[in-house]
């Protein structure tokens, strides 16, 4: 299979419409071609191509930037003398200056298939950017690893933020080249945009199920650092919003359900079986110890699940992280009634609404872990016909079948 970076520096065609124009290319570390060439380097090399800056998201160009909410500043490549924007400093939507930089923007970001993950929403912001100035934006596709699946409840009205771009669930199912289109369309943005598509990617095809085997997995982030986390994010991400420990700190940070000094990880896991045993299908829970070496719980011994969805333990279909993780909230909610579980602070910048709910686009979840009368079933039914309703809207959208 060929990834879009690679069909735009193989075909000249595809070229043809960038001669003489200044291009800019939104990148990472993952932003890598098949031999492993970094895509800035890459466009640089074309004799055609005039590169005339760069952009980096969230963790900046380099991927540098380990933890959440650090800010990256501007800067200029030492080698190739351009000027690199950061996206996640001063600003988080590209600025007039920053956009006059060049004609058409590459944007080349492996996501994760999260609606949280940020680079969704820098791409909202860089096309809104692009049709405020009259520029172009191309999306140079990739794989969404964690494939086609659906799952959790739409962001509400209202609770749009850095890691809630628009009415969309959790798990969106869509490469960005789809979201760009989704976006371009539901925002009425007047916008020149164009998708450079994969060959031969194949989203329900095992083993990899949206991650192609051929392709050498390299972190889009700091804390990226497996398919397994991919696969696991959707879920896990919600931690964030807990006064429990994710992982960070730790060579393995969000593939696990939770990790705390004071919770009993097997009574957990019992408890999550007894509660809902098909949310915990399409994988396998394993306890584990571990002593984060800075972050939540820093230096100090906690007991958790880690989640494997991966080689014999994971089946694509059964597997849902939401639900996976809601369900250890409940678990937790019943054995520890007055457990401190959601953690208070500013997430992305959002000052009046708890950390939990930002993430989740809504109070919903949190309330239903809070309620002592509600069941699995109850969430069930809230995110099902959410789920069912953004599947049907995606269909005739896909690029890929």
């Amino acid at each position: 299979m060929r990834l879009g970076i690679d069909r735009l520096l193989a075909e000249p065609e595809l070229r043809k419409p960038l001669s003489g124009r200044r291009v800019a290319l939104v990148a990472h570390p993952a932003s890598v071609t098949a031999d492993l060439t970094h895509s800035l380097d890459a466009l640089a090399a074309c004799p055609d191509l005039r590169l005339s800056a760069a952009f980096g998201p969230q963790h900046g160009l380099k991927g540098d930037k380990q933890d959440n909410m650090a800010e990256t500043a501007d800067e200029t490549d030492p080698r190739l003398g351009i000027p690199v924007f950061s996206l996640y400093g001063e600003v988080r939507r590209p600025s007039g200056q920053m956009m006059s930089a060049a004609d058409v923007f590459l944007f080349d970001l492996q996501d994760l298939g999260c609606r949280i993950y940020t680079f969704v929403t820098t791409l909202l912001y860089l096309l809104e950017a692009a049709a405020a100035q009259g520029k172009e934006v191309w999306v140079l596709d990739r794989p969404n690893p964690a494939g086609r699946p659906v799952e959790g409840t739409t962001l509400r009205p209202g609770w749009e933020s850095f890691v809630g771009a628009g009415p969309m669930p959790m798990r969106h199912g869509l490469t960005m080249g789809e979201m760009g289109a989704w976006f371009v369309e539901r925002f009425k943005l007047d916008a020149a945009y164009r998708v450079i598509e994969m060959e031969g990617w194949k989203p329900d095809a095992a083993p990899g199920f949206g991650w192609p085997e051929e392709r050498i997995w390299i972190n889009p982030s700091p804390n990226a650092a497996s398919l397994n986390m991919a696969r696991a994010y959707a879920g896990t991400v919600m931690i964030e919003g807990a006064t429990l420990s994710e992982g960070r700190g730790t060579t393995r940070p969000l593939e696990v359900l939770f990790g705390a000094p004071d919770i009993d990880a097997a009574a957990v896991r019992s408890e999550m079986a007894r509660l809902a045993p098909d949310w915990v299908a399409g994988c396998a829970l394993r306890e584990v110890w571990f002593e984060p070496t800075f972050h939540k719980h820093a230096r100090t011994l906690c007991h958790g699940l880690m989640v494997h969805a991966e080689g014999r333990f994971y089946n694509h279909e059964r597997f849902r992280p939401w639900r996976l993780q809601a369900l250890a909230f409940k678990a937790i909610r019943r054995l520890y009634p007055d457990y401190p579980l959601w953690r208070d602070f500013a997430y992305e910048y959002v000052f009046d609404k708890l950390a939990i709910d930002v993430i989740n686009g809504g109070p919903g979840l949190r309330e239903w872990v809070d309620d002592a009368a509600a069941e699995p079933g109850d969430l069930d039914a809230l995110a099902a016909a959410d789920e069912a309703a953004w599947r049907e809207a995606m269909a005739p959208r896909l690029l890929y079948r």
